[in-house]
């Protein structure tokens, strides 16, 4: 795998996640808001973050907490105003920070004006532009199921016909199939690409076409299903060729700008399938510039999984593609949970950050993630996600990722004068960056210094990746771009490791997780403390 040095952000930058809803309160209404979003610029400029990608902010009901949009030019008044979005671009680009705007194109709200039009009769002119049918025997048009529990068809009696949902039967699928709906939602593409958004998260898009001859998806799971929705094996609702097609058109949109680009949520139905994600970036150059592959997000922990996850995401992107990491998001329990209990878990979590930010790829933080930030205890009575208030006890919702950012020891950790949307997670005392900043040897600055180290070394940024080995406890690859080689060797075992290195590895060690030396007086074996990491130049 080959490298470049032209540097694109997009590609060679770090992405940083932030939920706004938990970010930072500035109003004192208890909800994180794009004004906290800017007044936070300084620390991320400081952490070195590129981006920073924002899960919606637009104009909802919060039924599903932004998910639902019901006018795409809007800034829902919880977080602010337009003026205060086009502060934070301004902002953020004169500190080098690109915004990359969460785009949930592939159904709207039912109180979006174009739904609101179309079901207002059969003959209106947006009526094809979201799925209508007629029932069958009686019932939906087919056994397609909501993810977020029933089925997927909602009945309007007003013009006697279903409509079709992925999600909330509040959350109306558009047709994409239908050119003018199409280009409707390119203008509002367009419309924030004007105002300096350098780029979009595309959600759901795996659901964005549908089967055209509404076929019923087979059986799935079987009866041991973690709940109904996985009954079913969702060929005829995912993943349809026909996504591509679309893909290809909005990249055409993008290409119009400089500098843009556009991201995936390319969940599959076997999540953790690169080679199915890797499709969504089409040859390379023509679809998404980035697409998300989840193995690593639900891959256990340890060196042999993760070089596993790694070689098969590298040999499914094409040539011409470009690879991203991810390791946490809005909707996955956060990786410190997951991984980094227990006493060594700061160990750990900084065994991940060395792979996160050194293997090959655009790496994506989540925010807190830098901090070691666990998931919160979210009682029944707490709940806001709609995911999680269908299916508990079996479900426990997305809330617990979603806490507070732990900012300081202070009331609510800091994040807000008034008690939070959802509650701040037990150990923010222990646990915020006010803290870890004072502490050279913190989770935060280790993340600091890694970052600060790809911005230095191209071979860390862009180079090509070699993986070594097939050692069950240490992963080790190297990294080359133009003349500079890079050797990286990560310990995910919880004992000291006397690692033999390659006969190519020479030079010194310009990073690690331990001050002292690393290496034999031989040269020749490096001496990998538990859950320690090297990086050789």
């Amino acid at each position: 795998m080959g490298g470049s040095n032209d540097h694109i952000w997009w590609k060679h930058g770090v992405i940083y996640q932030i939920y706004p809803r938990s970010f930072y309160d500035t109003n004192g209404d208890g909800v994180g808001d794009i004004p906290g979003i800017t007044a936070k610029l300084d620390y991320l400029s400081w952490l070195g973050v590129d981006a920073v990608w924002l899960s919606p902010v637009n104009t909802s009901p919060m039924l599903d907490f932004g998910y639902d949009i019901a006018d795409y030019r809007g800034i829902d008044p919880i977080f602010g105003s337009n003026e205060d979005f086009d502060v934070l671009i301004r902002e953020a680009h004169v500190r080098g920070i690109k915004i990359v705007m969460d785009l949930v194109i592939n159904h709207t709200s039912h109180l979006h004006p174009w739904f609101i039009e179309s079901r207002s009769s059969r003959g209106n002119p947006k009526r094809d532009w979201y799925i209508w049918r007629d029932g069958r025997k009686g019932g939906p048009p087919n056994n397609w199921r909501a993810v977020f529990g029933g089925r997927s068809w909602e009945w309007d009696g007003a013009t006697e016909q279903y409509y079709h949902h992925s999600f909330l039967k509040e959350q109306p699928d558009l047709n994409w199939r239908n050119p003018e709906l199409r280009e409707a939602v390119f203008g509002e593409v367009r419309y924030w690409l004007d105002r300096g958004v350098d780029g979009f998260r595309l959600d759901a898009v795996v659901w964005f076409v549908k089967d055209e001859r509404f076929r019923d998806n087979p059986p799935g799971w079987g009866p041991n299903a973690p709940r109904p929705y996985d009954l079913q094996n969702h060929v005829y609702d995912q993943n349809r060729p026909e996504v591509h097609g679309v893909l290809r058109e909005f990249r055409t949109v993008l290409d119009e700008y400089d500098g843009r680009m556009a991201v995936g949520e390319t969940y599959t139905e076997s999540p953790g399938d690169p080679v199915q994600s890797a499709r969504y970036l089409g040859d390379g150059t023509d679809e998404l510039h980035l697409a998300f592959d989840f193995s690593l997000i639900f891959s256990k922990y340890g060196a042999a999984r993760f070089r596993e996850c790694l070689s098969n995401w590298y040999a499914a992107v094409p040539d011409e593609g470009w690879s991203c990491l991810v390791m946490g998001n809005h909707d996955q329990p956060r990786m410190a949970s997951r991984w980094c209990r227990g006493r060594d878990g700061m160990m750990k979590a900084k065994a991940l950050a060395a792979l996160l930010l050194a293997a090959r790829g655009t790496p994506f933080l989540y925010y807190g993630d830098e901090i070691g930030m666990m998931n919160g205890r979210i009682g029944r009575r707490q709940m806001r996600d709609p995911l999680g208030l269908k299916y508990w006890p079996f479900h426990p919702g997305r809330d617990r990722e979603r806490t507070p950012m732990q900012w300081s020891d202070g009331p609510h950790a800091g994040f807000s004068p008034a008690e939070p949307w959802l509650p701040v997670t037990d150990n923010y005392r222990e646990v915020n960056v006010e803290a870890q900043i004072k502490d050279p040897d913190s989770l935060l600055n280790f993340y600091r210094a890694l970052i600060s180290l790809r911005k230095e070394r191209p071979a860390l940024r862009s180079g090509s990746l070699k993986l070594h080995g097939s050692d069950p406890e240490v992963l080790s690859f190297s990294r080359e771009e133009g003349g500079e080689r890079i050797f990286v060797a990560i310990n995910f075992s919880g004992a000291a490791y006397y690692l033999p290195l390659p006969e190519s590895v020479e030079g010194r060690i310009v990073f690690s997780t331990e001050p002292s030396p690393l290496i034999s007086s031989a040269g020749k074996c490096l001496d990998l403390p538990p859950y320690g990491a090297a990086i050789f130049s």
